[in-house]
């Protein structure tokens, strides 16, 4: 019988150290916010309704947001400094790539020029 100190040396692959513990997953990024996106327009004929005054009408700026996943659209009188959400303009986007899409519509929609 052999003793622990009498144990034949293991040599060949077997031999080699032991794979280092495996690294936790690094924890997920948070989600990039996206800067916003702005375009200057013109309010066709009923102008734009918003949540907090009503309709603006006019030479305007609009603006898409994105936080998390939600995008929300405001408009401001072009240069003024107050920005008023576009009424029913909130939606949770699955991309945040997503964004330039969604500004695109809203300014086609929006944007009228001729009234």
């Amino acid at each position: 019988m052999t003793t622990p100190e009498e144990q034949p040396e293991e040599t060949g692959p077997a031999a080699e150290a032991a794979p280092a513990p495996a690294e936790p997953a690094p924890a997920e990024a948070a989600p990039a916010e996206a800067a916003p996106l702005t375009t200057d327009i013109v309010a066709g004929q009923g102008g734009v309704m918003t949540d907090e005054v009503g309709v603006v009408t006019g030479d305007l700026t609009l603006r898409s947001e994105l936080t998390g996943a939600e995008v929300v659209v405001r408009v401001q009188y072009k240069d003024a400094d107050e920005w008023y959400v576009v009424t029913g303009a909130k939606a949770t986007l699955k991309d945040p790539a997503d964004l330039e899409a969604v500004h695109a519509v809203v300014v086609g929609i929006l944007n009228r020029p001729e009234g």
